[in-house]
């Protein structure tokens, strides 16, 4: 069994987080998808770099709403220089008139809820993890590849706020950068998917987005839903997988 663990380091430092989990089982790999289903998953996302204009406002990419929630929340924990939340990193591309381009199926789908709704998501590999997934503070050290990087190894800080397993680092400064070892690819079969929400009132949105996220992943990836689940200060942990 594996297990979604936030840690009391997490909650000490956001305590009305939300944290929205979907687990897809039996995804279909890129090249068995239909072409008319990976055109329109191309099309999602077109319609998702529109719908993302809504939420800018300004065009300092720092007075936006939702960037200006994420970067405050950075300032709780060690980061490194220069890290954003990825939410920041696909509005400024749209601010910028650089839209999110096609990446692969499953990415794509996550990166179109994403733009949708100002929120960040990401995805793993489930079947990549090494014992339970934990949310928290970590003491530094953790192993960890960033995703494009061919053999640099780029461990974690300490008072670094991370997902991790046993095996190292998932992904850095909360949604900053995945790592290679975890990582979805075109053969993914089971996804684990996250949306975070620093932001008060924005629960409902947050709820919208993984209902909207499990959508998507049924109809235009042939998955299964196995989990989907808001973790709260009250709902601290989730099984993923038996």
């Amino acid at each position: 069994m594996k297990r979604f663990i936030t840690e009391d380091s997490f909650w000490g430092l956001f305590p009305d987080a939300v944290i929205g989990i979907v687990v897809a089982e039996g995804m279909k790999p890129a090249d068995e998808i239909p072409p008319e289903d990976a055109s329109e998953i191309e099309r999602l996302l077109d319609r998702a770099n529109i719908a993302a204009e809504h939420h800018l406002t300004s065009d300092t990419i720092s007075e936006n709403a939702p960037v200006k929630a994420w970067r405050e929340a950075y300032r709780a924990f060690k980061t490194k220089k220069g890290a954003r939340c990825s939410i920041e990193n696909l509005l400024k591309r749209v601010l910028k008139g650089n839209p999110v381009g096609s990446i692969t199926p499953s990415v794509d789908i996550y990166n179109a809820v994403s733009l949708t709704y100002a929120l960040p998501v990401g995805g793993e590999d489930i079947d990549t993890f090494e014992g339970d997934l934990r949310l928290g503070i970590t003491e530094g050290g953790d192993a960890f590849l960033p995703l494009g990087e061919d053999a640099h190894e780029d461990p974690t800080l300490p008072g670094e706020l991370c997902y991790c397993d046993d095996a190292g680092a998932v992904c850095r400064c909360w949604n900053w950068r995945d790592g290679v070892r975890t990582a979805l690819t075109d053969t993914s079969s089971n996804a684990f998917l996250i949306i975070e929400c620093v932001e008060p009132g924005r629960a409902d949105d947050c709820r919208a987005a993984i209902d909207e996220l499990a959508r998507l992943v049924e109809r235009y990836l042939g998955a299964t839903i196995k989990v989907k689940e808001l973790v709260t200060s009250d709902n601290r942990e989730v099984v993923i997988a038996s």
